[in-house]
């Protein structure tokens, strides 16, 4: 078993996972020597530690500050923790737009997702007496930001 199947097993709770894409990555970043390339990116399983560290200097964000922000909106992450489906995507305004002009306001390419599993807790109630729960925080290309969690093992 590699590390992103443990971990999405729930057998690492104490890493992260992080995903960059080809289109945010440049060519001779770091990332690509000590990460797993994908089709369209890189992906890392890392301590928690290091991967936070990993995740600032490949984005600029604070992964925790990161995953703050998505929690307000709930889209779609890929159990493969290397793609999504951003819930902006259907709008026709420009509610989506990238104000800051770092990407396109049209197109919902995941740039980066941050991922890490939380264990079993029944005192806390809902997914988490349920089992272990992985919780994945993604970035879109139109600049917005959005969250997924699951059941260790459901396929949904």
């Amino acid at each position: 078993m590699d590390k992103l199947e443990a971990f999405l097993a729930g057998d690492r709770l104490d890493d992260v996972v992080f995903y960059v894409s080809d289109a945010f990555l440049d060519d001779d970043s770091r990332l690509r020597e000590v990460g797993t390339e994908t089709d369209d990116g890189v992906r890392l399983v890392l301590d928690g530690e290091t991967g936070r560290s990993a995740f600032q200097a490949g984005t600029g964000m604070g992964a925790m500050e990161f995953a703050k922000g998505a929690m307000a909106n709930e889209g779609a992450i890929a159990r493969s923790l290397d793609g999504g489906e951003c819930p902006f995507a259907g709008d026709d305004g420009d509610e989506g737009a990238d104000d800051e002009g770092d990407g396109d306001a049209g197109s919902h390419e995941v740039r980066f997702v941050f991922a890490f599993a939380e264990g079993e807790n029944p005192e806390v109630g809902g997914l988490y007496a349920e089992g272990d729960v992985i919780h994945a925080y993604a970035h879109c290309t139109c600049g917005e930001s959005y969250s997924h969690k699951w059941v260790v093992g459901d396929r949904a």
